[in-house]
């Protein structure tokens, strides 16, 4: 049994720099709130939640929805990294399509810490270790930190096999920075120039500046999924339903394949993608608007080619003809992506969900993308799961 499954509330509040906001539980319960009066219902009428989030400790979930209202439902503790939020709302929608529940709410948060990731329980085998032994026999480069060597060996591979230059990647980053500045809830609202990231401090000579890397940041997000019946019952927004949706994890491809690209997900996210295709009966061409994983410029890139946008070895041309923005192929990011909207780890693939909801909704003010129907979202954590979702105007 599989039943079709509404985003019916969205909301998320703006994300800001570690030590610039509140405590995660007040985040939270903002966020929330914020959802649940754009669906236009009570937290009473919400049956489960799944709450993701990566750095804290366990029931903290519990410890947010309780600022909202003690009901006594069934409430969930998600960690995927920073696959997080999306994992979530898998789960809410899994649970609404199965006919378990009729209305869920899928959150997310992240309450970080300043500077680079990393291990929170050094005395234990770390979940990435063949990734990171992996990323030391490709790229080396010990002295620079590990995302910036899986992301930034990713983008080095794309560009000695296709002579990609550093200046597309800041090309991304621009475009990210343009859209950022129609989006009131980013953090970084400033256009910059493809000079400006070229003239950034340099992070890894000849392959990445900083501006090509997100910050770190804190914040939440929140989505109210339900079943047609439910959403009929109580007058609900209908106007949004999830056409498609998979999650996938790493292949031997990952590490047989030998390639940085792959360590970082390019096969996890091209069979996902592939899946939601098929299972919508669509193919990239009939996208209009897509909120990526853009972690770093870099993977924006090759992340255009996993999912079918342009072919593989074409993303560069892709982003000089212009394609990935207003009046190309499909947007990208109008949100300004994690480049310039930041990315609280746990909050992020429900900040994405928000973003296309309310494009589909045409309510996205200077952002919108004129009649967009078909909506993807794509959502990447290594070590390792993706999800991809196919939000369809109703």
């Amino acid at each position: 049994m599989s039943r079709d499954v509404f985003v019916t509330g969205v909301g998320m509040i703006p994300f800001a720099k570690p030590g610039a906001h509140e405590p995660y539980p007040q985040m939270a319960a903002k966020a929330t709130a914020i959802a649940l009066a754009d669906a236009g219902i009570g937290y009473d009428q919400i049956q489960q939640a799944y709450v993701g989030y990566v750095y804290g400790d366990s029931t903290a979930g519990q410890r947010s929805l309780y600022e909202v209202g003690l009901t006594g439902i069934p409430i969930v503790n998600v960690n995927n990294n920073c696959s997080t939020g999306s994992t979530a709302l898998f789960l809410a929608r899994q649970a609404v399509a199965s006919g378990a529940v009729d209305c869920v709410l899928a959150l997310g948060f992240e309450h970080m810490n300043p500077g680079a990731l990393g291990a929170q329980f050094p005395d234990r085998p770390s979940p990435f270790d063949r990734f990171d032994q992996a990323t030391e026999e490709l790229v080396g480069h010990g002295e620079i930190p590990l995302a910036l060597r899986y992301f930034g060996g990713a983008g080095l591979a794309h560009m000695n096999q296709y002579g990609t230059q550093l200046s597309t990647f800041a090309k991304i980053r621009a475009k990210a920075s343009r859209h950022a500045a129609n989006n009131p809830v980013a953090l970084f609202r400033t256009p910059v120039t493809e000079e400006q990231v070229l003239a950034a401090p340099v992070m890894w000579p000849g392959v990445m500046t900083r501006l090509m890397a997100c910050p770190p940041t804190c914040g939440a997000a929140a989505a109210i999924v339900c079943s047609e019946a439910f959403a009929a019952r109580h007058g609900l927004d209908r106007s949004v339903r999830i056409k498609a949706q998979a999650m996938t994890t790493d292949s031997p491809a990952t590490f047989e394949g030998r390639d940085m690209r792959e360590i970082v997900g390019f096969s996890m996210a091209r069979a996902a993608a592939q899946q939601v295709y098929a299972e919508a009966g669509v193919g990239p061409e009939d996208i209009d608007v897509v909120e990526l994983h853009d972690c770093f410029a870099h993977n924006e890139l090759l992340s255009y080619e996993a999912l079918g946008l342009c072919p593989v070895g074409g993303a560069e041309k892709f982003v000089c003809d212009g394609d990935n923005t207003y009046g190309g192929k499909v947007v990208t990011n109008p949100s300004g992506g994690l480049l310039s909207k930041g990315h609280p780890l746990g909050a992020t693939g429900l900040a994405q969900c928000t973003e296309l909801v309310q494009q589909l909704r045409g309510t996205a003010d200077k952002r919108q993308v004129k009649d967009a129907r078909l909506a993807l979202q794509h959502n990447l954590g290594l070590g390792g799961a993706c999800v991809v979702t196919l939000y369809e105007r109703v």
